[in-house]
């Protein structure tokens, strides 16, 4: 559906946001946001997908001649084919967004094992093509020091962290989506989905502070992206 110039007005106001809120919240020039929220000047289809997108991770959803609050969901995925359907679904969001997608904790070994090297490489592939095509898609994973299966090298830009602190209990974000593995399931593994914005956003600092307590791996000297 085309989003109206109301539509966003109706969104911002949804949110409390000012100006400086949502130039911070898009990475946009508040001169530019501030033209668009007046009328003043039409925003390219790039800039306009940027600030739906920005809107629904806070939790808006655009309907007909109105904005409204995403209901908070949760689904919960299971097994090999499970964890099929959470990478199809991450791929989808990236195809569809772009925009940044992080992950704590996660073992690539493990992933592989568990939906098969096929699977693995038909994903990687997508996911790079995605990169490529779209350019402002970012992901960040932060993985246990010492590991160095770097295997979504192609578009993952990585980090490593001490291993007291490094926990083997995945989780994702993209978009307003956190995702929760636990591999010690029986089923094996056990993915929790919640949409819920303000415990996605509270997961979100976390891996920031996380981040920016990691720092780039390195192998044979060299230091890898």
């Amino acid at each position: 559906m085309t989003v109206t110039i109301e539509q966003i007005r109706m969104a911002l106001g949804a949110l409390d946001w000012k100006l400086d809120d949502w130039a911070e919240a898009t990475g946009l020039s508040s001169v530019g946001l501030s033209n668009i929220r007046t009328g003043t000047s039409q925003p390219q289809k790039k800039t306009m997908d940027t600030i739906v997108r920005v809107f629904e991770e806070q939790g808006i959803e655009f309907i007909h001649e109105g904005v409204r609050r995403k209901p908070e969901v949760f689904d919960i995925l299971t097994g090999r084919e499970g964890l099929r359907q959470f990478f199809d679904g991450v791929h989808e969001y990236a195809s569809k967004n772009g925009g940044t997608i992080i992950m704590f904790g996660i073992d690539e070994t493990t992933f592989i094992d568990t939906i098969t090297p096929e699977f693995s490489q038909d994903y990687l592939k997508r996911m790079t093509d995605v990169s490529q095509k779209r350019g402002d898609l970012e992901v960040l994973a932060i993985l246990c020091e010492g590991d160095t299966n770097f295997c979504a090298a192609e578009y993952n830009e990585y980090r490593w962290i001490s291993k007291d602190v490094f926990q083997a209990v995945p989780f994702y974000i993209y978009g307003e989506t956190l995702a929760i593995m636990d591999f010690e399931t029986t089923t094996g593994p056990t993915i929790v989905l919640l949409k819920s914005r303000a415990i996605t956003n509270a997961y979100r600092k976390q891996f920031q502070a996380f981040w920016n307590m990691a720092y780039p791996p390195s192998v044979n000297g060299e230091t890898k992206k």
